[in-house]
């Protein structure tokens, strides 16, 4: 991957901000030149309380090994483990969810009420040797942890000696 070539720079229409054409295309960076772009797509003399997007949220993750353990923690504060879905395959811990807030606030001659929804997706790539087996996760303080052992594979092993072929002997050959 090249990533010393120029960011083009294109606009579709006279009035409207450059749209930024990223070179490579990793989620992250889809997702930061999206939220960006719409930043400026939107009017900003819109007063705050007519937004009809929809919020987006997706859990600040952590990941690390610690002695023989993979962890994985999210933050999802305010949720239960009942609004939470785990599932672990052999290459990846996938983490999905929805999460619902709602207020609701009266006073003289003043109502207020909000209700904000979004569900997120995340998916983790596990490395060689963890044992999803015995795979534990639990929700404490609005962090959701998984921990999985790592099983270090002891595979076989040996030096490969490099052979020059002898005079009149093409390489790639084998000797009969």
């Amino acid at each position: 991957m090249d990533t010393s070539k120029p960011v083009t720079v294109k606009a579709s229409e006279p009035s409207m901000v450059p749209r930024l054409e990223v070179p490579f295309a990793f989620p992250f960076f889809r997702r930061f030149g999206r939220d960006f772009e719409s930043l400026f797509d939107r009017s900003f003399f819109k007063p705050w309380f007519t937004e009809t997007e929809p919020a987006l949220w997706v859990p600040t993750v952590e990941v690390f090994e610690k002695g023989n353990e993979f962890v994985v923690r999210a933050e999802v504060p305010g949720m239960k483990k009942e609004e939470i879905t785990l599932e672990i395959t052999e290459n990846e811990l996938v983490m999905s969810g929805e999460r619902k807030k709602e207020t609701e606030e009266k006073k003289e001659g003043f109502y207020r009420s909000e209700r904000t929804y979004g569900s997120f997706y995340r998916a983790i790539p596990l490395p060689e040797g963890v044992s999803i087996d015995r795979a534990a996760a639990a929700v404490r303080d609005g962090v959701l942890e998984v921990k999985m052992p790592i099983v270090h594979l002891e595979g076989k092993r040996r030096r490969l000696e490099i052979k020059e072929p002898a005079p009149g002997e093409k390489a790639g050959k084998h000797a009969a």
